[in-house]
């Protein structure tokens, strides 16, 4: 899967990325490979837990086991919660301006080139493997022939 945002203003913040993603994610692969290309020029909203959220658990299901807790409420946590479900299902690579070691931070695998990363995919699961491409992710309703 390849995917975006559909560009500006979708494109501005790393908490846009479940938009895109959410519709990529109906329809691939178990274990597959999401690419999202977002610019993410500001970063994480400066607002909200979204980034708390992310970075104080150590990976998708940690974050998932405390959401799922009796009780357990806090701002942002339906965008983590789509971004960790998601995370579980497919590996999500992000190609943006943000550092490395914070889209590492927030369960994602940066990414230098979808080109790149495409072929690596397609080397691991094999040169017939169907490729979707979703360039206006939120604005996509996908399904499967």
């Amino acid at each position: 899967m390849i995917t975006s945002n559909n560009g500006y203003p979708l494109d501005q913040n790393l908490y846009q990325l479940v938009k895109g993603t959410s519709a990529a994610a109906q329809i691939v692969e178990e274990g597959g490979l999401i690419l999202f290309a977002s610019e993410c020029s500001d970063g994480f909203p400066d607002h909200g837990s979204y980034r708390k959220l992310l970075f104080d658990y150590p990976s998708p299901e940690a974050l998932l086991d405390t959401i799922r807790q009796p009780g357990f409420s806090m701002f942002d946590q339906w965008q983590v919660q789509l971004q960790a479900l998601i995370c579980t299902k497919a590996c999500v690579g992000i190609f943006s301006k943000l550092e490395a070691n914070e889209v590492r931070k927030a369960h994602l695998t940066p990414v230098k080139s979808l080109q790149d990363s495409l072929e690596i995919e397609l080397d691991r699961v094999g040169s017939d493997a169907t490729v979707a491409l979703l360039p206006e992710g939120p604005l996509t309703v996908p399904y499967l022939l």
